[in-house]
């Protein structure tokens, strides 16, 4: 193809896995296009698995027949440069050989995640959204969740990544998902939409350039930096190309693909799976333990239903007497819960939480990692304390039920080194 880049050809030439334009699955499940890219793990979800996730279950219609009906019509290079170029995006989509095998992967072997997708998509995408927009990231970035996880809000990557936006354990720090033995903010729809719009941003102010930024989503900033030196300076994705890691390589295409594919899957004979948007739901704050079970005698909710709306609670055990947590649930189940008051945390208190439980949960609350203690100095502050230990003002004050700002020297603060 005339529009194959140049510095991408030596790749190639010495890293072709097929003959064929698009991927195979091989013995350790890594996906590889045939420039010999690997692309993300959300590759390899089979679409039954995913059906069986309990909104798909609720809210989802598989048509079977349409999708194994239909037929993926061939199209010229013009047709695919002149689509791509036609989406209002601020991320430059260029077509080429590279992003047409992403393309190609995605139209024929995963026709079905579109499908999947595009049904799936309604129900977050105001979440995504508005995260993105607070943020001033592109709103094309909607569909980065589809390259990392398909739209699985439980997905878990063999690198330890976790969630819809697929975050390690370290990068969720800096942006306050916590992680214990009972909660993991990474699953937390909300907060990890808002951390992953933070986390680009910064990514983007650090290098100027949306696909860079993208990348390094991946690969982290460090490996860009580096293929950028490699390449002798240049700070192009394409020309750095040659010069990252193998899945790197592929992420950014496949991320292209996927706006191609949400954007003109009717011209390729995809239908989306019909949805029903869920009920409407609200917010509930804790601020003490809750069982589970305590939960749904008062509202009626099943606790299959409770942990899809709540997939951060990794246990029955919702720990607001470490911090307040927030439980989404359909508006119908606030009331009754707001109407038990105290009695909703007394009820059965002694079969949910034995005084062996509550030793248990109390070392779980602080990720069985010991506190250090601050003496505090003259002139310090909570913020600069906080700098200096890498959390944040509203921890210190949660772990040592500060009611405000105000410190005064001699004090000791608990810091916990989560």
């Amino acid at each position: 193809m005339a529009l194959v880049l140049a510095s991408i050809q030596g790749v190639l030439a010495q890293d072709v896995l097929s003959d064929s334009i698009g991927l195979f699955m091989d013995s350790t499940t890594v996906y590889s296009d045939s420039l010999g890219n690997d692309f993300p793990e959300s590759m390899s979800y089979d679409v039954d698995s995913l059906m069986q996730m309990w909104f798909a279950k609720q809210y989802i219609i598989f048509d079977e027949d349409c999708l194994e009906g239909s037929v993926n019509p061939k199209f010229s290079d013009s047709v695919y440069a002149q689509r791509l170029s036609s989406l209002p995006t601020l991320v430059d989509m260029p077509y080429n050989y590279v992003t047409r095998s992403s393309i190609d992967a995605y139209m024929e072997r995963n026709r079905k995640v579109i499908s999947f997708a595009l049904g799936m998509l309604p129900m977050y995408e105001d979440i995504f959204v508005e995260a993105l927009m607070k943020y001033n990231v592109p709103i094309e970035l909607k569909y980065l969740p589809i390259v990392e996880s398909a739209l699985k809000p439980k997905a878990y990557s063999r690198a330890g990544a976790a969630g819809m936006w697929q975050f390690i354990y370290s990068t969720g720090r800096k942006y306050d998902l916590y992680v214990n033995s009972l909660v993991d903010d990474r699953y937390d729809i909300v907060k990890e939409s808002d951390a992953a719009a933070h986390h680009l941003r910064d990514l983007y102010d650090m290098f100027g350039d949306w696909s860079l930024a993208i990348s390094a989503y991946n690969c982290g900033p460090g490996n860009i930096t580096k293929a950028i030196t490699r390449s002798g300076g240049k700070t192009d994705f394409w020309d750095i190309y040659p010069y990252l890691p193998r899945e790197t390589r592929g992420y950014l295409p496949a991320f292209i693909a996927v706006n191609y594919a949400m954007s003109f899957y009717k011209e390729h004979g995809i239908c989306p799976m019909e949805s029903a948007r869920p009920p409407q739901t609200d917010t509930l704050h804790v601020n003490r333990n809750l069982h589970i079970g305590q939960l749904m005698h008062y509202s009626g909710i099943s606790q299959e239903e409770f942990n899809a709306l709540n997939p951060q609670y990794l246990t029955e055990v919702i720990p607001g007497a470490y911090r307040t947590c927030v439980l989404t649930l359909p508006q119908q189940y606030i009331r009754p819960l707001v109407e038990a008051g105290d009695s909703l945390y007394e009820y059965d208190k002694e079969k949910f939480f034995p005084k062996s439980k509550l030793a248990y949960i109390d070392d779980d609350m602080t990720n069985r990692v010991t506190y250090i203690t601050h003496k505090i100095k003259s002139g310090e502050t909570l913020g600069g304390i906080a700098i200096k230990y890498h959390t944040t003002v509203k921890n210190i004050k949660n772990w040592n039920n500060l009611k405000s700002d105000n410190i005064r020297a001699g004090k000791t603060l608990r810091i916990y080194n989560r």
